[in-house]
């Protein structure tokens, strides 16, 4: 026999209406029956079922018993009047479970899609008696607001943060504690005063009662995300309508047939505890009793998508000049090559951060998840971002993370030299209000990948007997290689310029790797002829990291630094070695950047890859940050690299692929000179001559050339360039900023 639930809801009354539930292995009758609000008839209708012994349970529905806000809590003026009614009958207004599912609703919600909640601004409307809420959705963002001042003074201004919530807390209680129930909890409809467009077109989560929010929220409400207990068809319509992409649900969709996450839940907390109540029977019930109940639920909140097709996960990724000669190829800048390049380098750093394309595409293979990204550059080249300090850089940053937060990116990637100023990102993701990642864990695992293949191309046979050196071992990227290349070789030799760091790290190793032989040095020179692999992190500017020349015969020198630490002149002295670039990535679906990135269609950097595919996973949560990546983040891209069916691009040279038939050649060249010591010496020989002649004829010894100051006589003829220069970045700006170019 069922159990008997009388349902008293809010609106007006329509007659009494009757369904069935299968919840928690009973089946429960609800009988529904509006009230109008009116405190009169919610006393004589409890007043009759208790005397009739007609209900095993009451819920009141929008007819509050105890109001909550924060950590303070108020009896509502009739609330003695209205538990006075129900002498035996179980009466609860769902406080007893509402809290508890909403958390739990929140972190299984994120578990299903992970980042879907993250950093994302938030409207708590109301936040009254929505605790539970307030609190699961505060683990994943700090951006909450109130809408108390809204909907129960009708300011004018926005909603109302944490800290002047906490404050108002008492007052808004004291307002609304003698109210009317449908003043306090409002009922879908045209209200009699609009309320402010302003906090529901701020926040992209709009949390709280659905009645209330189909009241007082502006019609457009596109692309936003609600959270509700329930929702009716009717309710589903007008929020699809409205242009909600997608609508959670907080209550166990308990329904005819049990339990389906397919739907909406349909049932508000009152009556899921009123369920549980009348599964207690007539004993006192405690917030552990329901707990206990709820332990037993295998349940799945429901996330339904209200707008046809898949949604699109949006990140941004940044980039920036190389150096000069990449300012150069924007066709309105190339006119001013003659000028100094030092001041056209300083000039442009002092732009602002442009919108350059927007990334199409990109499709998961495995889970169809589409994912699009807003392309920006900064104008400062490495050795600008170097000259300044790191608040130079964060700025602009900041600013990038701002543009794209407001055109829909969770996500932003860190390119080239801006994933290494000052702390390596942790200040932009403490104050950006999206995640944020340099790429580097997908760099490294596509670096070692690629020169893995590299090696066995060259000739080397066993890969366990290879020699191994890291330049920058302590870098962020450098740190990682070195522990990995220790696990899989056993022999590594770390090069920085920095003691301390380097015996950590060799300490490190050895505790994570026994029998790992690991050499440190401050510099390569003495360790570069035994190398059957280089890896090259430094982004020197001043000075060349190895000589080429003294590489052992068909080493592979791996070159992830940008700018690069090998120019193209110095590796064609030594045709048998093979200087690769780090692992460029195929994208899959269609990637179209909108913008020359410098590599060929459906191929990006490492770092950008990154970026994509934590925004097709759907992780919005900082992630390669800071000087010391985690071994097993590095990991688990790795992971989601072969999940999302990303694949490693051809090896590539100086921006060139090499062909099989050059790595032919390099390899037959390397076995002659591994056969003959004495020719592989003269050989050797004559490439450090032809370097060092190198230098003489480029004006240096041994350093990378500075870009030239110009001295007193040159700068009053420069000066009408720049000036020219400054209007056509003026120009450019304008233009990028109003057309999206």
């Amino acid at each position: 026999m069922s159990k008997q639930i009388l349902h008293l809801y809010l609106g007006k009354d329509a007659g009494p209406q009757l369904a069935t539930l299968q919840f928690l292995d009973e089946t429960f009758t609800i009988r529904s029956v509006g009230t109008g609000g009116d405190v009169d008839t919610v006393v004589r209708l409890i007043t009759e079922a208790d005397a009739a012994g007609s209900a095993d349970a009451i819920a009141l529905d929008g007819i509050a018993i105890e109001l909550r806000l924060g950590r303070e809590r108020v009896r509502h003026l009739w609330a003695d009047r209205i538990e006075g009614a129900a002498k035996r009958t179980p009466l609860v207004d769902g406080q007893g479970v509402r809290g508890a599912f909403e958390r739990w609703a929140i972190r299984l919600v994120s578990e299903q899609e992970p980042g879907i909640f993250s950093r994302r601004r938030v409207l708590l409307a109301p936040g009254l008696n929505h605790n539970g809420l307030a609190d699961g959705l505060a683990v994943f963002t700090d951006q909450r607001r109130w809408a108390e001042p809204v909907f129960y003074y009708n300011l004018p201004g926005a909603a109302t943060g944490e800290i002047a919530v906490r404050q108002m807390t008492h007052r808004i209680l004291n307002v609304v504690q003698d109210k009317p129930f449908r003043r306090i909890f409002p009922q879908a409809g045209t209200p009699g005063q609009p309320r402010t467009k302003k906090p529901f077109e701020w926040a992209q989560i709009i949390a709280g009662d659905l009645p209330a929010i189909r009241r007082y929220a502006p019609q457009d409400l596109r692309g936003k995300l609600v959270i509700a207990e329930c929702a009716t068809p009717e309710d589903e319509a007008d929020l699809r309508q409205r242009g909600v992409a997608t609508l959670v649900t907080t209550m166990p969709p308990a329904g005819a047939d049990g339990l389906d996450n397919c739907q909406p839940a349909r049932w508000p907390a009152a009556v899921i505890e009123a369920c549980m109540a009348a599964q207690l029977g007539g004993r006192r019930r405690s917030e552990g009793d329901y707990l206990n109940l709820m332990a037993e639920l295998v349940w799945a909140p429901s996330v339904l998508g209200l707008q046809a097709g898949q949604k699109v996960n949006q990140f941004a990724f940044v980039i920036h000049p190389l150096s000069a000669r990449y300012i150069f190829n924007h066709p309105l800048l190339r006119f001013f090559r003659w000028l100094p390049h030092s001041w056209v380098e300083w000039l442009t750093a002092y732009s602002p951060p442009l919108y350059l394309s927007r990334i199409k595409g990109i499709q998961s293979p495995v889970t169809g998840q589409r994912a699009e990204g807003f392309l920006y550059t900064l104008g400062a080249t490495p050795r600008q971002m170097m000259r300044r300090d790191p608040s130079f850089t964060y700025r602009r940053l900041l600013q990038i993370a701002q543009d794209a937060e407001a055109r829909g990116a969770r996500l932003m990637g860190l390119g080239a030299f801006t994933s290494i100023v000052g702390d390596a990102g942790i200040t932009v993701a403490q104050q950006a209000e999206i995640a944020v990642t340099s790429g580097n864990s997908l760099t490294v695992a596509a670096t070692l990948e690629t020169a893995k293949q590299a090696v066995l191309k060259l000739g080397v046979k066993d890969l366990t007997q290879g020699q191994a050196m890291v330049v920058g071992a302590t870098g962020s990227i450098g740190s990682v290689c070195s522990r990995l290349l220790a696990q899989a070789l056993g022999a590594v030799t770390l090069v920085a310029p920095r003691p301390e760091r380097l015996i950590a790290l060799k300490r490190q190793i050895e505790a994570e790797t026994p029998g790992a032989q690991v050499t440190i040095a401050t510099t390569p020179d003495d360790h570069v002829g035994e190398m059957d692999l280089i890896i090259t992190t430094t982004s020197s500017f001043d000075q060349r990291v190895i000589d080429v020349t003294q590489c052992k015969a068909g080493a592979v020198i791996c070159d992830v630094a940008r700018p690069p630490d090998i120019e193209e002149w110095e590796a064609a002295l030594r045709p048998d070695i093979l200087v690769i670039e780090s692992g460029e990535i195929l994208l899959p679906g269609d990637p179209d950047f909108g913008f020359d990135i410098g590599l060929p269609a459906g191929t990006a950097y490492a770092c950008l890859s990154e970026t994509a595919l934590l925004a097709m996973e759907g992780h919005f949560e900082d992630y390669s940050i800071g000087r010391e990546l985690e071994l097993e983040k590095v990991k688990e891209i790795y992971r989601l690299f072969k999940k999302h069916g990303l694949r490693l691009a051809g090896m590539r040279s100086f921006d060139k692929y090499v062909s099989d038939e050059e790595l032919e050649r390099k390899r037959q060249l390397a076995e002659i000179l591994r056969a003959d010591p004495d020719q592989f010496h003269r050989y050797r020989e004559e490439a450090h001559r032809k370097l060092v002649e190198g230098d003489l004829r480029l004006g240096r010894h041994g350093k990378r050339k500075e870009a030239v100051v110009p001295s007193g006589h040159t700068r009053a003829m420069a000066f009408a360039g720049l000036l020219a220069a400054g209007w056509m970045l003026v120009h450019l700006v304008r233009r990028a900023r109003y057309t999206g170019t």
